[in-house]
């Protein structure tokens, strides 16, 4: 996944003084440091007098509505939202780190998804036959006896010429069949960092220090199964099905969820009768699946959110007859004392600006992709180690202090808009309470703090500024969050940078 810079949005917040849990803060609004050190500053909540759920406690209600217009009606911020508060009694906070990618890791990891079966390194495993190129060849030289010079759609350059040169590829292969292996000679070997191999272009040996590349062959189909520790605290283990699938292995493919596919643009959309239509699995039986994985990894992963995900071929995006198959997309998070680990579209770990130094750290993520032939793709990004309480039953800020944060900064955050667009309306769909990770990375860049947040879900419909439509988004079933703000002293947290 490739990593996006962004420049840190204004951190604001307002004025807290909580008293017995609760309590409304100043209508003034400061400015407020971000950080995970500011752990010393929370306090805990008196427990004297405090009782009954997290939503009276919060005087949080099961739906909130407003619409409000700045500059002469070109921003206008619709929240319509259902407000979403976890069955709980109180909150604490808790330190947090990432866990180190070591060989008990890799082997928790392994073990639970591949207790059977052989797993092979993948460069051994991959490496091209005689066969193999002969067989490119041949089809490279059909496409150009049908008139295809562009079978992978990689388009032509400034000049109007072809990007992709399909009789050098050709001359290519038939050169590359004197020098290739009769057959490729499988290596059996344990997933680990470290291991050597000679690279096939006579470079010598090479030895994958923080990375791991292999193929699993199980009863139930073959998998190549990644990981990727290069970007340390980052760590991302990728498990994806092979297919057979009878289309030129070199065209592109990819997973595409429900969220992003089902709004019905683009020619030739993918409907969700489209998507039924590929699934001869149930949900129920998806879901356990699913959730088998996950509980033999022993981190106490809940299903918090699914979606429906698509696989389709080319570079043409998702179309209806591009589609290969279809699964059900499983997220899985944390729940700590009744309390989900929010989940959203955001990695984290992206850096403040172009110049930064720093060596940030993204978010814990788990998900998993379930077809009719079982798991087809599944991805874990930087496993958490949750540490000790540093804050027991911490004051949190009311429901309506929080609200008046979020209107005010969904303005300000906003408010070069209308430079750049015509007209932005942004829907608000969902407001949900739970944990996220903050992090110092000044101080360090794989220990945080997990605390309490109200996140603001929803899309926008927006015209650039000649009246072209920019998005239609209405924000049903998003998770993407446009505002994230502490629930403690009420500072915007960046989701993108992770503070």
């Amino acid at each position: 996944m490739k990593r996006k810079i962004w420049v840190g949005l204004l951190c604001a917040g307002m004025l807290s003084g909580c008293l017995a849990g609760c309590e409304k803060t100043p209508e003034e609004a400061i400015v407020r440091e971000k950080g995970a050190d500011r752990i010393k500053e929370y306090e805990a909540s008196p427990q004297d007098g405090v009782k009954g759920s997290l939503r009276e406690m919060l005087s949080a209600p099961e739906h909130y509505k407003n619409e409000a217009g700045y500059e002469d009606g070109r921003l206008v911020i619709d929240t319509d939202a259902k407000v979403v508060v976890p069955e709980a009694e109180a909150v604490n906070t808790y330190a947090v780190s990432a866990k180190e990618a070591d060989q008990e890791l890799i082997d928790t990891v392994t073990e639970a998804f591949f207790p059977e079966g052989k797993i092979y390194h993948r460069y051994s495993y991959d490496i091209r036959t005689k066969e193999d190129h002969r067989e490119r060849a041949t089809l490279l030289k059909r496409y150009r006896s049908e008139g295809n010079l562009d079978p992978y759609e990689y388009g032509t350059d400034e000049n109007g010429n072809l990007q992709y040169d399909i009789d050098e590829q050709i001359r290519w292969e038939e050169e590359s069949v004197l020098t290739a292996p009769e057959k490729a000679e499988k290596t059996e070997v344990k997933p680990m960092f470290g291991i050597s191999y000679e690279n096939e272009k006579g470079e010598g040996t090479q030895v994958d220090t923080d990375s791991f590349g292999g193929v699993v062959e199980t009863a139930d189909g073959n998998f190549n199964y990644t990981i990727n520790y290069s970007l340390k605290p980052d760590v991302q283990f990728l498990i994806e099905r092979r297919r057979e699938d009878p289309i030129d292995p070199y065209v592109f493919s990819g997973w595409t969820e429900g969220e992003f596919f089902l709004r019905g643009e683009g020619e030739n959309p993918v409907t969700k009768e489209h998507v039924e239509r590929k699934l001869n699995i149930s949900f129920e039986d998806a879901k356990k699946t699913a959730e088998q994985k996950a509980e033999r990894l022993g981190w106490d992963l809940k299903l918090l959110e699914w979606d429906y995900a698509v696989l389709c071929y080319g570079e043409v995006g998702v179309r209806a007859d591009r589609m290969l198959d279809a699964g059900y997309k499983f997220y899985f998070s944390r729940e700590i004392d009744g309390i989900p680990v929010t989940h959203t579209m955001s990695y984290g770990g992206a850096l403040e600006d172009m110049d930064s130094t720093l060596k940030p750290w993204s978010y814990e993520r788990c998900e998993m992709i379930v077809g009719d032939d079982g798991i087809q793709y599944v991805s874990i990004y930087n496993p958490y180690e949750i540490g000790e309480v540093q804050t027991e039953h911490v004051k949190l800020l009311d429901f309506d202090s929080v609200m008046r944060i979020y209107e005010q900064m969904m303005e300000i955050s906003n408010a070069d808009i209308t430079k750049y667009e015509a007209s932005r309306k942004y829907h608000i769909r969902r407001i949900a309470f739970g944990y996220t990770r903050i992090y110092d990375p000044t101080k360090s860049n794989d220990t945080g703090l997990l605390v309490p947040a109200w996140d603001f879900f929803g899309g926008f419909d927006g015209e650039g500024m000649d009246g072209t439509p920019m998005a239609e988004d209405t924000g049903e079933n998003s998770t993407r969050s446009y505002m994230t703000i502490n629930a403690v002293d009420g500072t915007v947290i960046d989701r993108e940078i992770g503070y």
